[in-house]
Order: structure tokens, then sequence, then C-alpha cells
């Protein structure tokens, strides 16, 4: 396992890297829409998101802490620790439409498509978990 751990992060076949990559831009994409409405708040928002239980005035909050976590999760050396934000914040997310009997899974999607981009892409996430072939 030493050996995996000291090659790059990206090491493996490349096509496995390259579907990583395409993996983890969409739920990159999902939430730089997200934390976008959160800064712009386009008209007709506010009835969206009193229902959740949320107040227009946190959504700015929630938008900076959505960013960060993609922002770190980007970065090759702080992808895993943006993975395990994400989680939360994703985790959160969920709880929140349960609690309102809402569709919940785009959240639960989105986090789990997170994780297999992370592990298509980096040698270390496939080394704590080796699937058997």
């Amino acid at each position: 396992m030493e050996d995996v751990v000291e090659n790059t992060p990206a090491s493996g076949s490349k096509w496995m890297v390259w579907v990583g990559y395409v993996v983890s831009a969409l739920p990159v994409l999902l939430l730089l829409f997200s934390a976008s409405g959160k800064f712009f708040k386009p008209e007709g928002m506010e009835a969206n998101v009193e229902p959740l239980g949320w107040k227009m005035s946190q959504m700015t909050g929630l938008g900076v802490v959505e960013l960060a976590c993609v922002v770190l999760y980007l970065i090759p050396q702080t992808a895993v620790l943006g993975a395990i934000l994400l989680t939360a914040y994703l985790g959160g997310a969920t709880a929140t439409h349960v609690r309102i009997d809402d569709p919940f899974f785009v959240p639960i999607i989105a986090g789990i498509l997170i994780w297999l981009g992370l592990y298509l892409r980096d040698a270390r996430i496939r080394a704590l978990i080796p699937f058997k072939s």
C-alpha cells in the first residue's frame, strides 16, 4: 500500500482518471448552480426556501459554505477534505428535504457521485477501499 500512497493521486489507468474527472464534474456543476442561486437570489426563490425552514437572509452564508466546500474538492491536495465536507453539507440538505416530506434523492446521488469521482481519480482512495474484481 505504501507504493500506491507515494504515487501521484491520479495514478491508475488514464481512462479511469478521466472518467473520474467527468463523474466529479457532475455534482460540482450542480453545486455551483445551487450556490449561484444563493448569491444571486432569483425572483421567486423565497417561495421555495421558506417551506424548507430557511430564511432568505441565511442563503448567502449557505452559499459561501457550499462554494468553499466545492473549491476544496476541486483542489487535488484538499479533494478528500472537500469530499468529506460536501458529504456533510449534502447530509444536511437530505435531512432538510426528509423533514418536510420532499424528494431527497438528488443530494444523495450528488454525494455518491462525489465519492465515485474521487475514487476513480485518486489512487489513495482506491487503496483505502479496494474492491475485489
